[in-house]
């Protein structure tokens, strides 16, 4: 019931603007505009965005994640624990982007493509397909001797779909589906199913606040694991947009902050970082 409720609270915006909208064709001819640049970042900070490159354009990211600050001068707030992942994006048409990168934990290929643009006075939101796979990385053998290759391998389906209320105001919603064929947890689903949400709001000609949080749908009741939140904000410069944030989750791969945060807010235990994108 309390999953239903929050989907209910989180759609209310879109079925308000898109009502609106319905109502404005009425009184006025569709012309067919597609609404750009709900979001700047391919990310809004954890969350895909349903922003894709650009066809030819080619983008080098780096995310990155330090330790969690409750640490304190032990760990040089965070500074002694970070985790990096490198990240090549192509826009191969201006529907489709691919991906791959390397992090700490895994290696991944990706591919994002619009399925549906927002029309000004017409289709009130833009549509975006989202999947990967992944080799995780990080578990080893001699921990698990009889550990087979497609052990290691973790797929993703997300729906991502975003509507631009205004000038400064974005908001996307992000169904999500996910397959670790190993878990740790035997109680724990290998499929697992999470709502993302987020938003964007741009406060200066340059600034934007933006914010995600996904709930875990599935998480079974032995998991040590919460739910990841994320507030930060984007710099805009020229070529490049540079996020700067703080979240619960260290986890920089979709499988590791929709399954596996472990961080508390309310107990600081908590990790700054950034996503630099370069555009060439």
């Amino acid at each position: 019931m309390k999953n239903k409720l929050l989907l209910f609270a989180l759609l209310l915006p879109f079925l308000t603007f898109s009502q609106d909208d319905l109502l404005k064709e009425i009184d006025s001819t569709t012309t067919n505009e597609k609404v750009e640049s709900a979001f700047k970042g391919l990310k809004i900070v954890n969350l895909e965005s349903t922003k894709l490159a650009a066809k030819g354009d080619l983008y080098f990211i780096v995310a990155h994640r330090f330790g969690s600050i409750k640490d304190g001068i032990d760990g040089f707030f965070g500074l002694d624990n970070a985790v990096t992942q490198l990240k090549f994006v192509y826009g191969v048409t201006n529907w489709l982007t691919i991906s791959a990168a390397r992090s700490e934990p895994a290696y991944d290929l990706s591919a994002k493509y619009l399925l549906k643009s927002q029309i000004k006075n017409g289709f009130p939101v833009s549509i975006v397909g989202f999947n990967s796979i992944a080799f995780n990385n990080s578990m080893k053998e001699s921990l698990y001797p009889n550990m087979e290759f497609s052990d290691r391998m973790i797929f993703v389906n997300q729906l991502l779909i975003s509507r631009k209320m205004c000038d400064k105001l974005s908001l996307q919603l992000a169904p999500t589906h996910f397959h670790e064929n190993f878990v740790i947890d035997d109680a724990q689903d290998n499929s697992q199913f999470a709502l993302g949400m987020g938003g964007r709001y741009k406060f200066a000609k340059r600034w934007s606040l933006n914010v995600d949080y996904a709930t875990h749908l599935n998480r079974s009741d032995s998991s040590p694991f919460h739910d990841p939140l994320s507030i930060g904000v984007d710099l805009e410069t020229g070529g490049h947009v540079f996020q700067m944030h703080f979240s619960n989750s260290q986890g920089i791969h979709e499988a590791g902050f929709l399954g596996n945060t472990s961080g508390l807010w309310e107990k600081n235990d908590i990790y700054f970082g950034f996503n630099l994108l370069r555009v060439f």
